[in-house]
């Protein structure tokens, strides 16, 4: 079995199960309780990991945005935020993207040998890029173990799509935050919250849902996804 970190998915979709409108303008799925809450996860994760898409396509920052958060992970001898991850096929990432160039955890970049060396060039000194093997797509088995291998316990997968369905298929997830918001997308060419794939739960093993919760116009559904479940650290925790 991999050594690796406890896993958690986390994502928001609408009622018919899309991640966002196929339009250029970003689909708000969530609300500023919910904003919160997931700020309040990410402060007790060692790890943030995104896929290249999100990094191009939303430009997050991946920072905890709570003052009083960022100090309580100080004062246990944490940086304000968790080590930034993203997985790329190709190396195709701008250095001056704000996944890069705000705060002052370290960056990794995953990706497989025939793109390692170009993306080492592009990125330069703002991350680290570490070499997944052969084969087009990023062995994420390896990506976890390596991350075990560097210190981090506890991880937070925050998508898009295809890095969801990749961890899910793998059988890599510990548990699963997923919020529902109260609209519809009806349009096919929107990317959904995970492609096809043999996914390990089905109508002979059912996940197991653990709570649920509303936030506002929102709601949260928690579904434990391993029986390593609730292996629970409070933000700053030592490791």
């Amino acid at each position: 079995m991999v050594d690796r970190p406890y896993t958690l998915l986390s994502c928001g979709m609408s009622i018919d199960g899309y991640l966002d409108s196929p339009g250029i303008r970003r689909l708000q799925l969530s609300n500023a309780a919910d904003f919160d809450r997931v700020d309040a996860v990410r402060a007790g994760c060692d790890a943030i990991l995104v896929g290249a898409a999100t990094v191009r396509n939303d430009n997050p920052r991946l920072l905890v945005r709570s003052p009083a958060r960022r100090r309580e992970r100080l004062v246990h001898g944490l940086p304000p935020s968790p080590v930034k991850v993203t997985l790329t096929r190709r190396g195709d990432l701008a250095p001056a993207a704000d996944f890069f160039t705000c705060g002052d955890a370290e960056k990794l970049v995953y990706c497989p040998t025939a793109a390692a060396g170009t993306t080492r060039r592009r990125l330069g000194p703002v991350a680290t890029v570490v070499d997944t093997g052969p084969g087009e797509d990023v062995d994420v088995a390896r990506v976890v173990e390596d991350l075990s291998a560097r210190g981090v316990d506890r991880l937070m997968v925050e998508g898009g799509g295809l890095v969801l369905t990749q961890f899910l298929t793998a059988d890599l997830a510990d548990e699963l935050h997923l919020v529902v918001a109260p609209l519809f997308v009806g349009d096919s060419r929107a990317a959904r919250v995970v492609g096809d794939g043999r996914f390990p739960w089905n109508p002979d093993r059912r996940a197991e849902l653990v709570g649920v919760r509303q936030i506002g116009d929102v709601v949260l559904l928690r579904y434990a996804l391993s029986p390593r479940f609730g292996a629970e650290r409070s933000p700053g925790e030592a490791r």
